[in-house]
């Protein structure tokens, strides 16, 4: 889809990143890091994320299907991609012209690549009873006669790292790597690497850690990767009494100066940021600040001075109250608050939704 010629831009902060991605590389040992950047590099945009992380050193990726390799042609030199999902009824042409190599995940899709000859991963399932073939599958000898890569599995319960679970996957995946020959193994995304260092074994796949979602390796904070601005298409003076938005669920108590800008939940900007009802002795009941303040609503700035989000998010509109900002002039830009961490809070979504949710109308502009 075309980017609109007054989209809003969602700014990816490429030295973050790279940042984030290193972090991570690091907390894997000697195990090599790779960057899983399916869903359009986790709705940042696959190709520029790709490109920044392969100028980092990166030479592993991972995506979901064989449409989001098609969108990252040609690849960067000496980049490796494996296909999440395997190879379906239908792609196995498309899966012999591709530069990237599936990762197999039922027995139907071992039978259908061996006559092939050609590498391959393997998906096994040690727990989460997701993708993945079975233990008892993968050593009946149906994986004899695959040129085998990287045998793989993943994680179910990272975010709770006291969970038993993840031991019982760590180990048993321990104990398949003896029989299973392969060349590499793979068991960690972003919170598998956190687990420590037995998790990691020869490659590991950080995820949504390399966007800012989660906490770091050790604890440790991860750097926001992502920020949106909007332009501002219209500011409007209102009077005291005057309500804005759908609704009417905001009403002025003084005159006040509303921006209008061009974002909303098309955009992927959730509505559970909207502004509440002022309250009768005149001051906002959502307080000005980040989503996940207090008072749980969103929040934009101009110039560094704090603009709340008044009324509701609608589809394509947002309004804030720029009264306090002079810099706020139609054709300029509104920085708007999108901490992932806060955001997700507020709106119980996941940092994962949030940023998959990012849409396609979003100039992305790569710093």
């Amino acid at each position: 889809m075309p980017v609109p010629a007054l989209a809003a831009r969602l700014i990816v902060d490429t030295a973050a990143l790279i940042a984030n991605w290193r972090a991570f590389a690091k907390a894997s040992g000697g195990a090599i890091a790779g960057a899983a950047i399916k869903a359009d590099g986790y709705g940042l945009g696959a190709p520029g994320v790709m490109a920044a992380l392969a100028g980092a050193g990166c030479r592993e990726f991972f995506v979901a299907h064989w449409g989001e390799v098609a969108a990252l042609a040609p690849l960067p030199s000496g980049v490796r991609v494996a296909v999440l999902h395997g190879v379906a009824d239908g792609e196995m042409a498309t899966a012999m012209a591709s530069p990237a190599r599936p990762v197999l995940v039922t027995a139907r899709q071992v039978a259908a690549w061996k006559p092939t000859g050609r590498i391959c991963d393997v998906m096994i399932d040690t727990g989460m009873n997701r993708l993945g073939l079975t233990p008892a599958e993968a050593l009946s000898g149906l994986l004899d006669g695959l040129d085998l890569d990287t045998l793989h599995s993943h994680l179910a319960c990272t975010e709770v790292p006291s969970h038993p679970l993840n031991a019982a996957q760590r180990d048993a995946f321990a104990a398949l790597s003896g029989r299973i020959p392969a060349r590499r193994y793979a068991l960690a995304n972003s919170g598998g690497v956190c687990l420590g260092p037995d998790y990691c074994f020869d490659l590991t796949r950080p995820g949504v850690g390399l966007f800012g979602g989660g906490e770091g390796p050790g604890g440790t904070p991860l750097a926001p990767v992502a920020r949106i601005s909007a332009p501002i298409l219209q500011i409007r003076d209102i009077p005291a009494g005057a309500s804005v938005g759908y609704a009417a669920t905001f009403t002025a108590q003084r005159p006040m100066r509303v921006a209008v800008a061009a974002l909303g939940y098309a955009d992927g900007y959730p509505r559970s940021a909207s502004g509440v009802i002022s309250s009768p002795s005149g001051a906002l009941s959502s307080a000005s600040g980040a989503i996940g303040s207090a008072a749980g609503r969103g929040s934009g700035s101009v110039g560094g001075i704090a603009c709340p989000l008044i009324g509701r998010v609608s589809m394509d509109l947002t309004t804030f109250d720029v009264t306090d900002a002079p810099g706020a002039v139609e054709g300029g830009w509104i920085d708007v608050d999108f901490d992932l961490a806060a955001t997700a809070l507020a709106s119980g979504r996941t940092q994962y939704e949030l940023l998959t949710g990012l849409g396609a109308r979003y100039a992305r502009i790569y710093r």
